[in-house]
């Protein structure tokens, strides 16, 4: 499994992380929670680390912390949540909250999701980060019209992580979100690699290009998310599933060669003529 160093600190992570948004908001459904016990540890068996949560996500959070803690993996992992609520005493509540879901004591990546009252939880980040309780703070959106304001908090230099959507269907990201990450050194996490699935439906029934297995490329899932890893300021792509065999197929993404620059463009140009 590739791994990409953390700008801020020079700590590797592996390019591959995990989502969880509907995917692994299971609650108590015992059959559901031992199908994600072996997407987790499948995920972990081949050099995954960073698990992506929220308290937006319904049960992630709890699903997450149970099953990580039941398989004695907790430390294993990369933890990332966020805070989505307004107010510095709701935000500190919420992710004191996250923490004991999770079941952690400290937290790598706490990020202010969809920039919900980024300014009040900055403060309190700070000072939690100061306190060694979280280890690195971050912003999040999913839809490029936040992407101004995106740009403006990046240029603060107060936060260590960005995380937006970038696909092959959504490139808006390449324009100066990507660029102005890999200038500032903040790490970038991409969401939304599949474009809410529609990627999928667009190839459905279609056949890979023969020049496709020129980047170690053997599937639709791993043609979207190689051009993703294929960006240099992208360290890490986050798709969600809750079946093993999808996992698999996504961690395949991270192993072997990535696309040239030329290649990518070629990549693209021929999803957008799908």
């Amino acid at each position: 499994m590739e791994k990409r160093p953390i700008p801020a600190s020079g700590e590797l992570v592996p390019a591959l992380g995990l989502g969880t948004y509907q995917s692994f908001d299971a609650g108590s459904d015992t059959s559901q929670r031992a199908v994600l016990t072996e997407v987790l540890q499948q995920f972990l068996a081949l050099g995954g680390a960073l698990i992506d949560s929220s308290p937006m996500y319904g049960t992630s959070e709890s699903v997450v912390g149970d099953l990580t803690a039941q398989l004695g993996v907790t430390e294993k992992c990369f933890m990332a949540t966020k805070v989505w609520t307004s107010g510095r005493d709701a935000g500190i509540r919420q992710m004191e909250e996250s923490f004991s879901r999770m079941k952690v004591k400290r937290m790598d990546l706490m990020q202010v999701h969809n920039l919900l009252d980024w300014k009040t939880h900055l403060t309190t980040l700070k000072d939690w980060k100061t306190a060694g309780r979280i280890r690195y703070l971050g912003i999040t959106h999913y839809h490029s019209g936040a992407y101004g304001e995106l740009e403006r908090l990046m240029k603060t230099k107060e936060f260590d992580f960005v995380q937006c959507n970038y696909s092959i269907a959504e490139r808006e990201a390449e324009d100066r979100i990507l660029p102005l990450a890999r200038d500032l050194g903040i790490a970038v996490i991409a969401n939304r690699p599949f474009a809410q699935a529609s990627l999928f439906s667009r190839v459905r029934g279609k056949d890979l290009p023969d020049w496709a297995t020129a980047f170690d490329c053997h599937s639709w899932a791993q043609f979207f998310l190689k051009f993703i890893l294929g960006h240099p300021a992208v360290t890490c792509v986050i798709p969600a599933t809750s079946k093993t065999k999808h996992l698999i197929d996504n961690m395949g993404a991270g192993i072997g060669k990535l696309p040239e620059p030329a290649t990518r463009i070629r990549m693209a140009q021929f999803v957008d003529s799908l």
